[in-house]
């Protein structure tokens, strides 16, 4: 199997040398070089990665972004997200500061750090913007006491990844049916369960609708809300002027019954996904997803050649 850029950063040697140097690197000298590093990765438009922040970008922007503003747009994606792991990496053994840079008000303090089992459970969805990461290493150093569903466990960088976080004392469960059982159980007694919607996944069955195009994104917290006959809530945290990363949540979205069940999967997704669709509208640059939500974009975009 060739070796792309996605596995070299996501191998143990990526993501170790990645943690060695924001460790190592002052903070002032770190972000400049992670700006420069973003800009770098941008101009390369052949790559897979480029390949999807573009199509990414262009979707989101109501198909409007072509030529030099679409490269700009994909140039501040990238800065954004390699800001955001220098950042992580750079406080990694710095908690206070990594609890400072995460800014909670206090209705949305109430609802993450809920007690462990209430009258109704809740599942949690994230969006990976603004520090996706950091600001759920956070939460479980502040003590959120939750089930974490994270992707299936992967060998080299991912599982580093994964024990960062379970450093924090966080719940992580990876996916499977087995997990998937588990997260209705928990719910059933009123627990909380959290994931993330909107990384896409192989071999889709739903498509459920996402700024007007049919999108490769999961369902499976929706399997969950309807076997479990709880609320869902979309968690967010975009990062502010102040330089912190403000955690937010909707209301409760209830689940909305349907007699075809193809039909009650799809609209329920995609009322999760319209709120979706308002948060990423906010600040599009923070949305760190290097895949492709819409295949389909990466051969209609602007300056696509086959």
């Amino acid at each position: 199997m060739p070796i792309t850029l996605r596995r070299l950063i996501n191998s143990s040697f990526g993501v170790s040398s990645a943690l060695w140097l924001g460790r190592t690197t002052p903070n002032k000298i770190g972000k400049r070089i992670a700006h420069s590093v973003g800009e770098w990765m941008a101009v390369h438009q052949d790559w897979e990665m480029v390949r999807a922040v573009r199509a990414n970008r262009w979707v989101v922007s109501g198909e409007a972004l072509q030529g030099a503003e679409l490269d700009k747009a994909v140039k501040a994606t990238f800065c954004h997200t390699a800001d955001s792991l220098f950042t992580l990496y750079h406080h990694f053994q710095d908690l206070k500061e990594m609890r400072r840079l995460v800014e909670i008000d206090p209705i949305s303090y109430k609802i993450l750090f809920r007690p462990k089992y209430e009258a109704r459970g809740i599942v949690i969805v994230g969006l990976h913007v603004g520090n996706f990461d950091l600001v759920l290493q956070a939460a479980g150093l502040m003590g959120l006491d939750a089930l974490v569903l994270t992707l299936p466990e992967l060998p080299g960088g991912y599982k580093l990844q994964y024990d960062f976080r379970r450093r924090t004392g966080m719940n992580l469960v990876p996916a499977s049916m087995r997990a998937m059982r588990q997260s209705v159980d928990y719910l059933r007694a009123g627990g909380m369960v959290v994931t993330g919607i909107d990384r896409p996944e192989d071999g889709y069955t739903y498509r459920p609708t996402f700024f007007n195009h049919p999108s490769a994104l999961p369902v499976h917290h929706i399997v969950l809300a309807l076997k479990a006959q709880v609320p869902v809530r979309l968690a967010c945290s975009l990062l502010k002027p102040d330089g912190k990363y403000h955690l937010t949540f909707s209301e409760p979205i209830e689940m909305q019954p349907y007699p075809d069940r193809k039909q009650e999967i799809l609209a329920n997704a995609e009322a999760i996904l319209k709120a979706a669709e308002g948060i990423i509208s906010q600040a599009p640059e923070q949305w760190e997803m290097t895949f492709p939500v819409w295949p389909e974009a990466l051969n209609q975009m602007p300056g696509y050649i086959s």
